[in-house]
């Protein structure tokens, strides 16, 4: 008889620490006790804290391990399964002092801040089944929506739950779902159709789709069944980035449990309806995120963008109508069948309805994956479910949208995350990314940074995109560089709006958003690069100089021994010296100062 459960997260996140090494030395220990038949162990999907995995849950206590280590694992079997008693130094609390100074702590996933500002829907099962199985999805009730609606449920009747719901994308457009799906249901059996998802996800930064993927696969294929049954298609592809082994290879496995068991291919739950799937992957190439040109690349051809009208729902894939949602997006359908139209549309807000998950990260304690009721303020996401910013340094901005978005300063911290509050600001929701950054951070060099992805990743059909993103690179670098000019500033921003308005795609149409936006809210920090020739962050290399403070220093030629480029010279005794056109600006000879008398200015 099973009497615990011992959830170890199998995302990349951990996988890439060692929880699959992990596994196997737990699974070893379990043996060598002789406690087979009474433990079980469950790879999971990712859950969601990726800055403390390795993490390991164990059930039916809830005790919730973090950081944990191969060499922590005999003593978590020893004492925890086999003896009962927690291993305290392991478990992760959000009382850091009560933890140092030795008292009991058994925090549980939902004792922890992290989490209980959280309403996990799209990342339901993540981290709770093991997705190589589909029994353990359907005992989550797994499949039960598509049986509902292929026995119970018009295809009319599906879509006006999805637009009763107030689902929008979660991919970046932001477009009512139920919409789309309308616009592509004419003609149900009379013209060849298909469903399609984006799981792409190109953006610096998010990983969304991917835990979604790799924790809880088969919610995608019910939900592509069920978007097929609603518009009268028969075929299905994902468009997934190659560089997600681990997601790709649940996902197949998943496609290939579903077919056995009769919920792909013919006669669906016996009701005539046929569906299937296949899995397309791609080569990297963040264009093909773009709708169009996602489907272009399905087709076999280069990843370009076409122009629309026509619209996929019209003209999609091979020329067929088409519905294409991401991960994200399909991940609520069935639970929205399931628990109805009016539970759904009562999370959020007036016109954002349901959550969003976003990929925390950049300078924040508690990095990883959060899904929040939309309306929950960008101050509550990072301070209370991120933790704060870390080393006691201050907040700057955020940056949401990836490089299509834009940067929320301080002063904003209380915005509402919903689609309208962020695009009001200048920003916008995007697929999920969420960067935070502190003081340390230059805004100007962060423009710079979206940009040369941007700029790397144009598919370069449109002059405005390929040649105008290459010019604002271009004033950037010379801005950062210290050679920055009056009028440079206004270059900028004229080129930003010319792109904006006129590029064929929302990659070139939204590229300009990093640089407006922080045009917007910190201009003073690009008139200090242009007209002061300096960085008030300390970042731009170009801009600083490293200087020794002569009644700080002490002489003793510790920075000249340990500068790499012989830049430093002087007397022992007597303050040193450094020559500015030899000093590359490494930071060596201040993490070497004992005495604190060198740094950037």
């Amino acid at each position: 008889m099973i009497r615990s459960h011992v959830l170890i997260c199998g995302g990349t996140g951990c996988t890439s620490s060692g929880s699959m090494k992990i596994y196997d030395k737990l699974a070893d220990e379990i043996k060598a006790k002789g406690l087979e038949d009474e433990i079980k162990i469950v790879k999971t999907g990712c859950f969601g804290l990726c800055a403390l995995g390795p993490i390991m849950i164990i059930y039916p206590e809830g005790t919730f391990y973090s950081k944990v280590t191969i060499e922590d694992v005999p003593e978590i079997v020893e004492e925890h399964l086999l003896k009962g008693r927690v291993v305290d130094r392991l478990v992760y609390t959000d009382d850091d002092q009560a933890k140092s100074e030795g008292e009991k702590v058994t925090a549980s996933l939902s004792d922890t801040m992290f989490y209980k500002k959280q309403n996990r829907l799209a990342l339901r099962n993540c981290g709770v089944i093991n997705p190589e199985n589909i029994e353990e999805y359907i005992a989550m009730d797994g499949y039960f929506a598509l049986q509902k609606v292929l026995t119970q449920m018009t295809p009319d009747d599906v879509i006006q739950t999805i637009l009763d719901s107030g689902l929008r994308g979660r991919g970046g457009a932001d477009f009512p779902t139920g919409m789309k799906w309308k616009f592509a249901s004419g003609n149900r059996g009379q013209v060849k159709k298909y469903v399609a998802c984006n799981a792409d996800e190109g953006d610096p930064g998010a990983f969304m789709d991917r835990s979604i993927l790799e924790g809880d696969p088969h919610a995608l294929i019910e939900a592509m069944a069920i978007a097929a049954y609603a518009i009268g298609a028969d075929e299905g592809y994902v468009y997934v980035r190659a560089e997600y082994p681990i997601a790709v290879k649940r996902l197949s496995i998943a496609i290939a449990q579903a077919r056995e068991a009769g919920l792909l291919g013919k006669d669906i739950f016996g009701t005539g309806f046929n569906f299937d799937m296949q899995v397309r992957l791609g080569a990297g190439a963040f264009v093909c995120g773009e709708e169009t040109a996602l489907m272009t690349s399905i087709e076999g051809h280069r990843g370009e963008p076409r122009p629309r009208p026509p619209f996929p729902a019209v003209k999609g894939l091979f020329g067929k109508p088409t519905v294409l949602n991401n991960v994200e997006t399909y991940a609520n359908i069935p639970q929205i069948i399931l628990k109805g139209a009016d539970w759904f549309s009562s999370i959020g807000t007036e016109k954002s309805k349901g959550t969003k998950v976003f990929a925390l990260g950049g300078k924040v304690v508690n990095t990883g994956l959060v899904e929040v009721p939309m309306g929950t303020t960008v101050r509550e996401i990072i301070f209370d479910i991120g933790g704060g910013i870390p080393n006691g340094k201050k907040f700057k901005a955020a940056q949401t949208g990836g490089p299509s978005g834009g940067c929320i300063p301080a002063s904003l911290l209380d915005t509402s995350v919903d689609y309208d509050s962020l695009i009001a600001i200048g920003s916008m929701m995007g697929s999920g990314g969420l960067i935070v950054m502190d003081e340390d951070n230059c805004m100007v060099d962060i423009a710079k940074f979206f940009l040369e992805f941007t700029v790397d990743e144009s598919c370069g059909k449109c002059a405005p995109c390929r040649e105008g993103t290459k010019r604002m690179l271009e004033l950037l670098t010379k801005i950062t560089d210290g050679k920055g000019e009056d009028g440079d500033i206004e270059k900028l921003e004229e080129l930003a709006e010319t792109i904006r308005t006129t590029s064929l795609c929302g990659l070139g149409q939204t590229a300009p958003n990093p640089v407006l936006s922080t045009l917007r809210y910190f201009r003073d920090e690009y008139e200090a690069h242009v007209y002061e020739k300096r960085c008030p962050a300390g970042c731009c290399k170009n801009l600083l100089k490293v200087v020794i403070d002569p009644d700080k220093c002490k002489g003793c030629s510790l920075c000249s021994r340990k500068c790499p480029v012989g830049a430093i010279s002087g007397e022992i005794k007597k303050p040193f010296v450094i020559d500015q056109s030899k000093c590359i600006k490494c930071g060596v000879c201040i993490e070497s100062c004992k005495f604190g008398a060198i740094s950037k200015k």
